[in-house]
């Protein structure tokens, strides 16, 4: 494995542990934006595997990682719309306020789950 794809992917697993803590203690805003930020980690990991290239920007890597995984069966419904979906929990937590700012448990309950199979998804393809 490239140097940088584990220097991401170590990022992904550190981030993973600490949505769960956050999550343990009714943090939910922040469990549900470092979810998101594991998912893109791990997105920067597969993008640097297949195109030797570093994407920092939000959209940069959504953009990137869709078209990269577009036709690849390894990747379902689910996996695909990750990025988008948690991106949204993101955006709540950051910039969001008054009514329905709040990323609630079982959101971020959900973002965790999902960044866990993204995660390993994109270990097994990358061959980790």
């Amino acid at each position: 494995m490239k140097l940088q794809n584990a220097a991401y992917l170590e990022k992904a697993r550190a981030l993973l542990e600490q949505a769960e803590t956050m999550l343990r203690v009714n943090v939910n805003d922040a469990a549900g934006r470092t979810a998101y930020l594991a998912g893109f980690h791990a997105a920067q990991a597969l993008i640097f595997e297949r195109d030797d290239r570093v994407v920092k920007t939000h959209r940069g890597v959504q953009g990137e990682f869709s078209r990269l995984i577009k036709d690849d069966p390894q990747f379902g419904v689910d996996l695909r719309s990750f990025l988008g979906r948690t991106y949204n929990l993101k955006a709540v937590a950051d910039y969001e306020t008054g009514p329905g700012s709040k990323v609630s448990r079982a959101q971020a309950e959900g973002a965790i789950a999902g960044a866990l199979h993204f995660v390993d998804a994109i270990e097994k393809a990358i061959g980790s």
